[in-house]
């Protein structure tokens, strides 16, 4: 009996496994039910299942899942996207705000990497590096004259906060002798407040970007700032603005609209209805407020367009917005990667939905704004008769809007097609002008130096002439003829030229202010809040 007792657990354990052993080789023969009833597989599973014990040759399941799973979302709408793990610390990187890195804006020339800007108090401005520089090496990776990518010296000059990387550079006034420098990495802001200043007595300019993390306390110290210098009325740009972070916007409406008026609603098929409203006493609930938009405003910056014209609380100035009205919320998968999906739709204060169509396909969706081009709505506004459901504004005003397919501006201002040429674009396409003004401001450093502001450079720079010359010397080389181009794409050119220097000095500052000077979307926009 005592015998039995030890080898007791034993056979138990036998009699287990054998039986378990049964049950698996069964197993394909019996069909589930009740407690023991388990998720049945899929037949995408199946098939990748299949293919990845019995196919012929070897293959990446993870290629494969990443083309099913995109497959499947191009029968979705076209703003539910996968995003790799590769890709994703860069996309949230964007929302951010911020990342880690070294601080300088760099470009391409001739399979060389050259230093366009050092951000002020950065990395890499305490290490030394200065305008100019041109890359030879990052730690033992040799990167010029080895045809090296954007991609590859971003990710080898970007890394972890605190970490160091040593480069070789070539400096313009020492080129015999290359210059080591280690640099600290540390945390890079992404501003989405790209610039803010007073255009006139009374009158201040702000302009977004985008909408990321940071974006409203941008905003808010921009305009308390403006403030301060006398602001009565302002103009707020958000051409180009890709959209972003929805919270950030509704801040920003907050700011404008008084009371607990309603900014924005959400509502899907399988998302309940969520309203946005006013929450907090806005900074500038009663200024002259123009809002500019053109084809690249989209979502998160239509919802804040949308509210200030449902509510007559600004005035639309320019094109009509790109059309995005769709709700994405990010989920995080097993692999690192992420699946951006369509979750409800957005709608403006009377109702309006914002997003265009897209039932004929992604290709058509994505081309929609060049066929904008081709059938002359950027050139004479919208050239066909509303299709979507009429509305009244909320505000004083009861004018008629209409929803389905972008906000449509109150004032419409035409692209303008003066640089549009084959020469001008060629300067473009080819990277010309950019190698140009770099090129040019580099042999030029000590007089650009002597500008105090973007003010005093757009009043006592004076060399239009002796830079268009050098252009179009420097073009010659690159076979673009610019010696028969018209005198009005001449003199828009040398407005952009100007703007250009400007940034090298200023960054996007710089750019904005001289360039808004000759901007017809800021001179109507100017007209509209000094009435």
């Amino acid at each position: 009996m005592k015998k039995l007792q030890v080898w007791l657990p034993l056979l138990f354990a036998i009699v287990m496994m054998v039986g378990m052993l049964i049950g698996f080789r069964l197993r394909g023969n019996i069909r589930p039910t009740g407690f023991f009833l388990t998720r049945k597989q899929t037949p995408v599973e199946e098939v990748m299942d299949l293919i990845n014990m019995k196919y012929v040759d070897s293959v990446s399941t993870d290629s494969l899942g990443n083309d099913a799973i995109e497959g499947m979302l191009a029968h979705l709408d076209p703003h539910s996207i996968y995003i790799p793990p590769v890709e994703l610390s860069e996309v949230n990187e964007d929302l951010e705000g911020n990342f880690e890195g070294i601080g300088v804006e760099f470009q391409i020339f001739d399979d060389t990497v050259n230093v366009m800007n050092v951000l002020s108090g950065g990395p890499s401005e305490k290490a030394g590096l200065q305008v100019g520089d041109k890359f030879i090496k990052v730690g033992d990776s040799v990167v010029a004259g080895n045809g090296i990518t954007n991609d590859r010296i971003r990710n080898l000059l970007r890394g972890p906060g605190a970490s160091q990387v040593t480069v070789t550079l070539i400096r313009a006034t020492q080129p015999a002798k290359p210059v080591l420098a280690t640099i600290t990495r540390g945390m890079i802001p992404l501003p989405s407040v790209d610039v803010s200043y007073m255009i006139n007595k009374g009158t201040g300019y702000i302009h977004i970007g985008k909408f990321s993390e940071t974006t409203h306390a941008e905003f808010a110290q921009a305009l308390m700032a403006l403030q301060k210098q006398g602001l009565q009325r302002l103009i707020l740009d958000l051409r180009g603005n890709g959209g972003g972070i929805l919270q950030e916007s509704i801040a920003i409406a907050d700011d404008f609209l008084d009371g607990d008026k309603l900014i924005v609603y959400t509502q899907g098929a399988r998302s309940p209805k969520v309203e946005y409203h006013c929450q907090r006493d806005g900074l500038f609930e009663k200024g002259k407020l123009a809002l500019l938009t053109d084809e690249g405003t989209a979502s998160a910056s239509e919802v804040l367009a949308g509210a200030m014209q449902d509510w007559d609380r600004a005035t639309i100035i320019g094109r009509r917005t790109f059309g995005k009205g769709l709700v994405q919320e990010q989920y995080q998968l097993s692999d690192g990667s992420a699946l951006r999906l369509t979750i409800a739709r957005y709608y403006t204060p009377t109702g309006r939905s914002i997003q265009k169509p897209y039932d004929k396909g992604h290709e058509d969706y994505n081309d929609e704004v060049l066929k904008r081009f081709h059938d002359g709505e950027v050139l004479h506004g919208d050239t066909a008769a509303h299709t979507g459901k009429a509305y009244k504004t909320l505000g004083p005003e009861h004018r008629t809007v209409y929803g389905g397919g972008g906000i449509t501006p109150d004032i419409f201002v035409g692209f303008d097609t003066s640089t549009l040429s084959r020469g001008t674009t060629a300067l473009y396409v080819d990277g010309t002008l950019s190698r140009f003004i770099y090129t040019y401001y580099i042999q030029h450093i000590p007089v650009f130096q002597s500008f105090k502001n973007p003010a005093d450079f757009d009043a006592r720079f004076h060399d239009d002439e002796k830079v268009w010359n050098a252009l179009t010397s420097y073009a010659a080389r690159d076979t673009v003829n610019l010696k028969s181009i018209p005198a009005r794409e001449k003199e828009v050119l040398q407005h952009r030229i100007r703007a250009l220097l400007a940034r090298q000095i200023w960054r996007t500052e710089g750019y904005y202010e001289i360039y808004n000077a000759y901007d017809p979307v800021i001179t109507k926009a100017l007209e509209v809040v000094d009435k």
